[in-house]
């Protein structure tokens, strides 16, 4: 496992979890296409990469390289780092025929290809042998703040996520994630605190 220190967007769940299992950073979905429409997704992208610079790393498709092009466009060009794929011919385990293109996406591709691609993207390495995650806020964290885990934990993160200007319907394993890239335990203890409960 390698840790990165930008952000890395990917298209979808499937690619999430595939880096998940390779790179030490947050890992973003745009839910595909849904993200030319979704403000609050394309704020929460904008933010994470002004915070900590993010890693664009898509599909080598066409549509792969439509959803590049539009965040290219949204977030400062200084902030923005890209990662590329091969075009491999080839289906993913997972799916019962192959892509329109007929090329492997993120998930379908291997451990040592993903980890090229981030390396020839200019990605801040920082720890080629790093062991776990290295967010700041963890599950306990949330529930010590009442974020999950209590009668009212729903409800106290969708206020949050509002004041925050997040994407609302993040789950709380979503909004650890993005929380991660942007606030320190301090930082969101004290956001905590303003909200009235």
């Amino acid at each position: 496992m390698i840790s990165v220190k930008e952000a890395i967007i990917v298209e979808g769940r499937y690619d999430k979890i595939k880096l998940s299992s390779i790179v030490d950073t947050p890992v973003i979905e745009t839910n595909g296409f849904r993200v030319f429409k979704d403000k609050e997704k394309q704020n929460l992208i904008r933010s994470i990469a002004v915070k900590r610079g993010i890693l664009i790393l898509t599909d080598s498709d066409s549509a792969g390289f439509v959803i590049r092009n539009f965040l290219k466009g949204a977030v400062p060009a200084d902030k923005v780092k890209h990662g590329y794929i091969p075009q491999l011919l080839g289906k993913e385990k997972r799916k019962a025929e192959k892509s329109k293109e007929g090329f492997l996406g993120v998930e379908g591709v291997s451990e040592t290809i993903i980890i090229d691609a981030i390396r020839k993207s200019g990605a801040t390495i920082l720890n080629e042998q790093s062991c776990g995650k290295a967010g700041g806020i963890t599950k306990a964290d949330f529930y010590e703040l009442g974020l999950s885990g209590r009668e009212n934990s729903s409800m106290l993160r969708k206020k949050i996520l509002k004041k925050m200007n997040m994407p609302s319907y993040l789950t709380a394993n979503g909004m650890i994630t993005a929380m991660n890239c942007l606030y320190s335990f301090e930082e969101l203890k004290e956001i905590v605190n303003t909200i009235d409960k």
